[in-house]
């Protein structure tokens, strides 16, 4: 018993969190070890004074923790948050559950997904919280909860279906792909890529991600498997469809009509955000016969000095545009909106002034900003920001057939996307078997 614990104590020593104890409860002592990082100590203490009974019946001692023998085995305990309590007399190692420290977040309102009509309630970062936040929301028996170790015991991952409306075939292609990639480490959205081999390199999220619970019932009614991962404040709800990036389940809180005029605002702004820049390019520069005669002297007024091809001046803009977006992201909650915001007006001021690009750019490029922004979801508003480069290339030496024929690609490959076997495409998200 004791060389156990000096060579538990050995593979610890560079750990300067991991806290050891010696007590006596009656006449039997123990050794309690754990982190302290992760364990509340005084409570668990005072939990073990009530519990533990040392009167010599093992029987009894046994019932409050799970009895453990190899070192890796008391290790990965110690790592997991237990208490491990070494009892030299009974020759006993018990893995005991015990107070831990509040490292996580309590529930609050979703910072990303801004659903002003649906529930408040968020993920986030620990993953039975999820679950159980979920199970409140979808009180099914059908739902399903299957939970993986991942990366040698390092993560959790749960997976979660409605058993009568997920598709078998998708079902056994998910299980297999995560049970045979068991040993890789999954912290982070592409990890999750490689775990269910999809390809590496995609345009097209494979992932709809969402903090919504109420967003998650939805897409597991229509048959779609959601993933959690431990730390991760949201759910991974695959495969993902077009039909994602225009609609929430939330929108139905609205009347129809009013549900369908902001879903259709959604498509016209995927379109705009498209379109736009290379709209402007290919009319400046290719097609300026296709603007009436009035317009064409306006927009060649507003560039008037302006030293640069249209395209040099539209790709200038669109980099300092990203910049200010990246920016936004980075800087403190407190003050980024309002610094970003001072940032943009005094630097597209300063531009226009120094007859570096056209007062007109600045309204397009402005307009393609919040167009993109009335697309649901983050992957999605970042896989238009990058298609509307492909437009705005062929715009520059097509023109107008340009912007088509960059439509017509983008289309092609986005009808060409499969997840798991699932088109992209898929009619209005549903994947279920009926």
């Amino acid at each position: 018993m004791k060389s156990i614990l000096s060579e538990v104590m050995d593979a610890l020593e560079d750990n300067d969190d991991v806290q050891k104890l010696s007590r006596e409860y009656e006449n039997i002592e123990v050794v309690l070890v754990g982190l302290n990082s992760l364990i509340d100590f005084p409570k668990t203490l005072e939990f073990l004074e009530e519990q533990l009974i040392s009167d010599g019946d093992p029987g009894h001692v046994d019932k409050i923790g799970e009895c453990k023998e190899e070192k890796n085995e008391i290790l990965k305990a110690i790592f997991d948050g237990k208490l491990i309590i070494f009892i030299h007399k009974l020759k006993l190692v018990l893995s005991v559950e015990p107070f831990a420290r509040t490292l996580s977040r309590a529930i609050e309102t979703p910072s990303g997904d801004n659903d002003y009509l649906g529930p408040l309630s968020a993920f986030n970062e620990d993953l039975d919280t999820n679950v159980g936040l979920l199970r409140k929301q979808y009180v099914s028996e059908n739902l399903r909860v299957k939970s993986y170790t991942v990366g040698n015991g390092q993560k959790k991952v749960s997976l979660l279906y409605c058993k009568n409306r997920v598709h078998t075939k998708l079902l056994d292609n998910v299980i297999n792909q995560m049970e045979s990639n068991l040993d890789k480490s999954v912290h982070t959205m592409q990890d999750a890529t490689r775990m269910l081999g999809l390809p590496k390199y995609h345009l097209i999220s494979p992932f709809h991600t969402t903090e919504s619970p109420h967003e998650v019932c939805s897409n597991l009614e229509r048959g779609r498997v959601v993933l959690f991962l431990d730390r991760l404040p949201y759910a991974l709800i695959t495969p993902s469809t077009l039909w994602d990036m225009f609609a929430i389940k939330n929108d139905e809180n609205a009347s129809y009509m009013v549900m369908t005029v902001v879903r259709l605002l959604r498509v016209i702004g995927a379109l705009l955000g498209l379109i736009l820049p290379g709209l402007y390019v290919a009319l400046v520069s290719i097609n300026p016969e296709m603007l009436k005669i009035e317009l064409a002297l306006s927009v060649a007024k507003t560039r008037e000095g302006v030293p640069y091809p249209a395209l040099i001046e539209v790709i200038f803009m669109l980099i300092v545009l990203e910049l200010i977006l990246e920016s936004l992201k980075r800087l403190p909650k407190s003050i980024g909106p309002s610094i970003t915001m001072v940032g943009g007006i005094i630097l597209g001021q300063a531009v226009v002034e120094a007859k570096l690009v056209s007062n007109l750019l600045i309204i397009i490029l402005a307009a393609t900003t919040i167009a993109s922004s009335t697309i649901v979801g983050t992957q999605n508003t970042n896989t238009i920001r990058v298609f509307k480069y492909l437009v705005l290339i062929f715009a520059s030496i097509f023109g107008v057939f340009g912007v088509f024929t960059g439509l017509f690609l983008v289309c092609a490959y986005i009808a060409s996307k499969t997840t798991l076997g699932v088109p992209y495409i898929s009619t209005k998200g549903d994947i279920n078997s009926g």
